[in-house]
């Protein structure tokens, strides 16, 4: 089991390109051991949201409903007192060693597939 980091704002992409980018990941993560996926999305220069994050978000609740991943944790609630982050670390403990846990990051959110 593992979590695999994807820096969906690398490059700069453009909002259709990133999301492009986590599909074919998504896709490469759902065929192998991966638990979940850590997605390094930004929350847009100028603080207040952010296209990718937005349209990523978006995304994951789609995901959510169509049954296609277990839930999803938004940077700013990737906290042990999350219902959420709390079950993925009893599926996969190596997440509870995230430098990212605890830190209250708008700019990623780890998905649990």
């Amino acid at each position: 089991m593992s979590v695999r980091t994807i820096n969906l704002e690398e490059g700069l992409p453009y909002v259709k390109e990133a999301l492009y980018i986590f599909e074919q990941e998504f896709l490469r993560a759902k065929k192998s051991e991966t638990v979940a996926l850590k997605l390094i999305h930004g929350y847009g220069s100028t603080g207040v949201g952010g296209k990718i994050r937005t349209a990523v978000l978006k995304v994951l609740q789609e995901k959510k409903i169509k049954k296609q991943i277990k839930g999803f944790v938004p940077g700013d609630q990737w906290s042990i007192f999350n219902e959420t982050t709390r079950n993925l670390i009893d599926i996969c403990p190596e997440v509870s060693k995230d430098k990212d846990l605890e830190k209250c990051n708008i700019g990623l959110t780890i998905v649990i597939l």
